[in-house]
C-alpha cells in the first residue's frame, strides 16, 4: 500500500493544523494506521494510533486532549487534528499501516508498521 501524508505547515504556538494520509493500493480497512513524529536529534515516537475499524484509538500523553486521530475507510484516508499546537509538536509527521490485529504493546512501535508515508512537517512558532 502506498501511503500519501499532506497538511503540515508553519503556525504559531495555539494554533491548529489537519494532517491527512490517503492510501492506495490496498485494502485501507484492513490495516490499524498510525501517525508518528519524528524530531531532530530524537527517536520517532508514536503519536496516535486508529484501529481498523476506528471504534478504538491510542494516544501518547503528550498529545492527549489535544489531537485526535480520524480515519475514513470509504475515502482511505487517515486523519490527524491538532490543535493547542505546542513549540516542542514541532517534527516530522509519518503516517504509517500496519497489516495485523490491534493491540496496544505492538503499535507503540514503529517496526511494527510495514508501510510508512513521506512525511510533512510541522513546525510550531512560539
Amino acid at each position: 500500500v502506498q501511503l500519501q501524508a499532506s497538511g503540515g505547515g508553519l503556525v504559531q504556538a495555539g494554533g491548529s493544523l489537519r494532517l491527512s494520509c490517503a492510501a492506495s493500493g490496498g485494502i485501507f480497512s484492513s490495516y490499524v494506521m498510525g501517525w508518528f513524529r519524528q524530531a531532530p536529534g530524537r527517536e520517532r515516537e508514536l503519536a496516535a494510533a486508529i484501529s481498523r475499524s476506528g471504534v478504538m484509538t491510542y494516544y501518547a500523553d503528550s498529545v492527549k486532549d489535544r489531537f485526535t486521530i480520524s480515519r475514513d475507510n470509504a475515502k482511505n484516508t487517515v486523519y490527524l487534528q491538532m490543535k493547542s499546537l505546542k513549540p516542542e509538536d514541532t517534527a516530522g509527521y509519518y503516517c504509517a499501516a500496519r497489516a495485523a490485529s490491534w493491540y496496544v504493546g505492538d503499535i507503540l512501535r514503529s517496526t511494527e508498521y510495514k508501510y510508512w508515508g513521506q512525511g510533512t512537517q510541522v513546525t510550531v512558532s512560539s
